[in-house]
């Protein structure tokens, strides 16, 4: 019985069949994304592989259950596109990749932070046009300005070395402090402190229902006008509509997002050739100050392969009947 791949991207299609080649009669790669319409596809296979922009709710899940799936392994690290109740319901594995290179998504967001800042792509834009005038593309030294890192786990650290780099003064939030970055002279302070302060606000903390919208029209309204704000997390940590009100009032040096909170249905998609009716991106897409990527921090060919591997791992370990701490269902017994 063949693995169903859904949402299979064209650089990463030879990755997977190679690290799927061995399990079960191999992979089937799909370029379609898993939701309500694409489920049935995945009758009669046991395992099935998704992307971060699955649709995983309910009304899917018991789609696959119904047509035989026992097993979901999903290709990121977030989950919080999969109902995980109804998951275990059904009697449903599902596991995720908790783990791989930080490195990739810090220096996505340091790419951010910095087109934004030195307004590269609009110089990219002019200089094609043989405009060689520097109007208009005046940035900001970042030695001496100071970062707020929200979320210091590993991908916040990676992040944070990099502005120790730059000779940026350090602000954190987290739940706990992390001692690589204490070490790196980061002081942790609450949220109404970090926003204001800093002249660069990072995100990497995971979607959760106590983080969403966590960065929302208060907390825009809280930082400096000049200051930079970059997320490369997930999109539903920021109020969308509330920043293209922020936008509107001329605040804020640069914007930068890999991550938008509708992206599904968007992002990794072709839709040049088709009206999109979300009127919020629309208007993000306008100001000159706001650089919009579609969900690429993580796709470099070492996260790539990292989280392929994983994932041929956790199926080979749901086939052979192990567990690993990659396993979100069903959820681990109690202590």
């Amino acid at each position: 019985m063949e693995i169903l791949a859904y949402g299979v991207q064209a650089d990463e299609k030879p990755l997977i069949e190679k690290a799927f080649a061995d399990l079960h009669e191999g992979v089937r790669c799909l370029d379609l994304f898993l939701d309500a319409d694409t489920a049935a596809i995945a009758a009669g296979h046991e395992v099935i592989s998704t992307s971060v922009n699955a649709q995983l709710d309910a009304g899917v899940l018991r789609t696959l259950a119904d047509g035989g799936t026992r097993m979901i392994a999903q290709r990121s690290t977030g989950f919080n596109n999969i109902d995980l109740d109804v998951a275990g319901q059904l009697g449903l594995t599902v596991a995720r990749v908790s783990y791989y290179s930080p490195y990739s998504v810090a220096e996505f967001a340091w790419t951010l932070a910095m087109a934004v800042n030195r307004r590269i792509v609009r110089a990219a834009n002019r200089t094609r046009d043989f405009d060689f005038r520097l109007d208009g593309l005046m940035g900001r030294d970042m030695c001496g300005r100071t970062a707020g890192v929200i979320g210091t786990g590993k991908i916040g650290e990676a992040f944070t070395r990099i502005a120790h780099g730059f000779g940026m003064r350090l602000l954190g939030l987290d739940v706990a402090p992390n001692p690589v970055c204490v070490d790196l002279g980061m002081e942790y302070v609450d949220k109404d402190e970090l926003l204001a302060a800093a002249d660069l606000v990072t995100l990497h903390v995971p979607l959760l229902p106590a983080t969403r919208h966590l960065i929302g029209a208060q907390e825009l309204r809280a930082m400096k006008d000049d200051a930079i704000l970059v997320n490369s997390s997930r999109g539903g940590l920021i109020d969308s509509e509330a920043l293209v009100g922020e936008l509107r009032k001329g605040r804020f040096s640069g914007v930068g997002l890999d991550v938008y909170e509708a992206e599904a249905g968007l992002f990794f998609l072709d839709r040049s050739m088709e009206a999109v009716d979300d009127d919020t991106l629309a208007r993000l897409m306008t100001f000159p100050n706001v650089l919009v990527t579609s969900h690429q921090a993580y796709y470099t060919a070492d996260a790539v392969a990292q989280i392929v591997d994983t994932t041929a791992s956790n199926i080979r370990d749901h086939l052979e009947g192990r567990r690993s701490e990659n396993v979100l269902v069903p959820a681990a017994p109690a202590p």
